[in-house]
């Protein structure tokens, strides 16, 4: 019997994902991936309202989506399209639904943040190679979005507690970042913007505690790209977010074009990125992170491939 495929959609505010999979001895199997860099968040104003140009990028991309799945002949039932934080606060969210429909014929599920840090940690679980002792480990999940970031505490498949605060690097980056050149001061300001989101959801945090902690973002992708690139350790520590924060404040301008092992693809959202992963390591008194094998987008598709399986 032939293995149906799938299709797990992801819309974020930084970044459009599409994975296709079929089930292999239970488990999805990716067949191909799929993925844009359409930065939705960047699109909304002070009312909340999405640009055309941002949703403009975002239908173009889900227009190639819908012809890469009619491509595959996934069964629509087969498809899943999930949406986060951009989608849950612009005003004319319906708008985009309209066009996104005329163009991708599937509807868009917009979660909820608990419920986006739900998957994320599930696909950390799903793709996470981890050995026995690390499996019992308490860890921390942190997934640092284009208009969201979600903290997830867990051990081994359980959710311990979850949330999901309004930081994050396409908005951060128009808040802090709009001048040519970057200065120690808006380091800091990120920092106490940042102190002020955390406020009361740092507690719990604190108070569950952890013993090891993941990043699954871009933001931390980035950081790990670069730390390769230069034939470093792939850990990310406060020494590693410092040095950088040193070489974006002594470039002339805000480019990034000097960084060694830093894509131009990720250059648009590397300083906040940075600002927000070095406020995050002092304000939560992280020592080490490290690349967590999965997220959001691995989490809708093991969701689906159960929802398929039955």
């Amino acid at each position: 019997m032939a293995k149906l495929p799938y299709a797990a959609i992801t819309l974020g505010s930084n970044s459009f994902n599409m994975l296709v999979a079929q089930t292999v001895k239970g488990k999805p199997a990716i067949i191909a991936k799929f993925k844009r860099k359409v930065r939705l968040a960047e699109g909304m104003d002070a009312q909340d309202k999405l640009s055309d140009e941002a949703m403009l990028r975002g239908i173009d991309c889900l227009a190639m989506f819908s012809q890469e799945i009619e491509k595959a002949r996934i069964n629509p039932k087969h498809v899943a399209v999930i949406a986060t934080a951009t989608l849950r606060r612009i005003s004319n969210v319906e708008a985009f639904r309209a066009q996104a429909l005329s163009v991708l014929p599937y509807p868009i599920d917009i979660i909820s943040g608990e419920e986006e840090a739900e998957l994320i940690y599930q696909g950390m679980v799903a793709t996470t190679q981890a050995d026995s002792q690390q499996d019992d480990e308490r860890r921390l999940v942190i997934d640092i979005g284009g208009a969201s970031t979600e903290f997830i505490i867990g051990e081994n498949h359980h959710v311990l507690h979850k949330t999901s605060l309004p930081i994050g690097c396409v908005t951060f980056n128009q808040q802090f970042f709009t001048q040519k050149r970057v200065k120690e001061v808006d380091f800091e300001a990120v920092k106490q913007h940042v102190s002020s989101v955390l406020n009361t959801a740092c507690q719990p945090l604190l108070a569950l505690g952890w013993q090891s902690t993941l990043g699954a973002s871009g933001s931390v992708q980035a950081v790990m790209e670069v730390l390769e690139t230069r034939g470093q350790m792939q850990v990310i520590t406060v020494i590693v977010l410092k040095q950088l924060q040193h070489e974006i404040i002594e470039l002339e301008d805000s480019s990034l074009l000097s960084i060694k092992g830093l894509k131009s693809e990720r250059a648009p959202t590397f300083v906040s990125g940075v600002a927000i992963l070095l406020a995050l390591f002092e304000l939560l008194s992280i020592e080490k992170l490290t690349l967590s094998g999965g997220a959001l987008r691995e989490g809708v598709l093991e969701r689906l491939a159960a929802k398929v399986a039955v």
